[in-house]
């Protein structure tokens, strides 16, 4: 029989994961051993194996964990059923909000993905596909005319582009916030999108 979870369990181990992911970050994924994390946790490695199986499944959690929240702001949005500019720059600012508070999880992501197990690794990426599709989808919105050119999903990496790396160089109390930031990257893309009748 299973031992039973502690009401705090969930708590414990999102705190956890946290910890694990500011010091995969920080390192990277190979170079952590799970007696680092262990520390890092505050926990003995006995107890840190009560909550995750190995560091594979620790990593699977992290970036799992991270693009289902990115999923579930984007089912957000959509579900406040905004007009085709205001839901592009919700969107937007949503995302840059998250990252604000995710940064450790996202350079996981963006550098650690290919250690994941095949399943998890596949799991990892058709989430991020869905994310890219829903920002294309909403760049379709905005200019249907370009549809027949297929240039939403380009164009919705290369907003990525944008908003995804700046965890390299946005520094915490610096003049520039994530929330301040995400306006500025709606101004840039659109101002630029009327550009593409003659591209």
């Amino acid at each position: 029989m299973a031992r039973p979870r502690s009401a705090g369990f969930e708590l414990q181990r999102e705190q956890m994961l946290a910890a694990a992911a500011l010091l995969f970050a920080s390192q990277g994924y190979s170079a952590s051993t799970m007696q680092q994390v262990a520390t890092a946790c505050g926990v003995s490695k006995a107890s840190l194996y009560h909550y995750v199986q190995d560091k594979h499944a620790l990593l699977a959690q992290i970036t799992r964990g991270h693009v289902a929240r990115l999923e579930a702001l984007v089912a957000e949005v959509h579900a406040e059923a905004l007009a085709p500019q205001p839901h592009f720059s919700a969107l937007v600012l949503r995302f840059m909000q998250a990252y604000a508070h995710a940064q450790n999880e996202h350079r996981v992501l963006t550098e650690d993905v290919k250690f994941l197990a095949a399943a998890d690794q596949r799991a990892v990426l058709q989430a991020q596909r869905r994310v890219v599709t829903a920002f294309a989808d909403a760049l379709a919105a905005l200019r249907p005319d370009l549809r027949p050119r297929r240039l939403h999903k380009p164009l919705a990496m290369l907003l990525f582009g944008m908003m995804n790396w700046t965890f390299t160089w946005l520094r915490e109390g610096g003049t520039l916030t994530h929330a301040s930031l995400a306006p500025l990257v709606v101004a840039l893309f659109l101002g630029g999108l009327p550009a593409l009748h003659d591209a």
